[in-house]
């Protein structure tokens, strides 16, 4: 089996660190090496050692970035990791993005190519359309993290031995559909994605959290994405210990890690 070297590159977003790196511990082959912001914008502009690049990280967002990953607080990132990232897409290296990775630089449209999600931090445009800000359930409270079963759908590489599906809890996002048709699900949460079970966005100003309103969304939770030549995948959830330390939840990563640095999902990504 070949080694997949791996760079996790995290800041802007307070996690249990020891718990989370635990989770690559076990895993065959699988080399990490963690990189901070702003040191990760330097090492991006030459990942040739890396075969997958893992986001765990939040930064840019405008009125707090600067304060907690060492990056500006724009919403867009500095011109040297803007290229950094689209040599990584343009050479196909493999993607992975976690919970809140998908709202680093919200305001930087390359980002949400590349997520594929429907995740807003406030209201705003999406594809054309005005959108309200995204729920949360869990880590922002009051309301706890959910427990919910993560259903698998049809085939894939990343689903291999969780044919079955597993409880998780932990965080959740109220999103909207709309991205659903872009993206490859793969696997979906059995819970009801309406406004009643969130809490307003935590960082949208106080009058949109006072008049906050969302329709029912999508209960699409992993999928996977291609942006460029890179095959990317997407999970919401991965906010805690309480998924960190879950078998299951270690067995989608891992086999995410293993298919987005194949050459197989490098083809599939050049098809998309």
């Amino acid at each position: 089996m070949t080694a997949i070297n791996v760079l996790i590159v995290s800041k802007g977003h307070d996690y249990a660190h020891d718990a989370f790196l635990d989770m690559f511990r076990n895993m065959a082959d699988i080399t990490t090496t963690l990189v901070e912001h702003p040191a990760a914008q330097t090492v991006l502009q030459s990942p040739d050692p890396y075969d997958v690049v893992f986001f765990y990280d939040m930064c840019g967002i405008p009125g707090a970035g600067l304060l907690h990953d060492g990056a500006n607080d724009t919403g867009i990132p500095p011109a040297a990791y803007v290229s950094a990232v689209e040599n990584l897409l343009a050479s196909g290296t493999g993607l992975i993005l976690v919970n809140h990775a998908t709202v680093s630089w919200p305001l930087w449209p390359l980002w949400r190519k590349i997520s594929g999600s429907s995740f807003m931090l406030s209201a705003g445009e999406l594809q054309g359309k005005s959108v309200p800000g995204s729920g949360y359930r869990g880590g922002h409270g009051p309301l706890p993290s959910a427990t919910i079963r993560l259903v698998p759908q049809g085939e894939h590489p990343v689903l291999e031995g969780l044919e079955e599906g597993f409880l998780i809890t932990d965080e959740l996002y109220l999103k909207t559909s709309d991205y659903e048709a872009n993206v490859l699900p793969l696997m979906r949460g059995d819970y009801a994605f309406v406004a009643e079970n969130f809490t307003p966005p935590p960082l949208a100003p106080a009058q949109e959290q006072a008049d906050w309103d969302h329709p029912p969304g999508s209960n699409l939770i992993v999928w996977a994405n291609a942006c460029g030549n890179s095959p990317i995948v997407v999970s919401d959830v991965g906010d805690s210990p309480l998924a960190y330390d879950d078998p299951g939840y270690r067995r989608l990563l891992e086999n995410a890690i293993r298919w987005v640095a194949s050459a197989d999902a490098r083809a599939w990504a050049k098809t998309q």
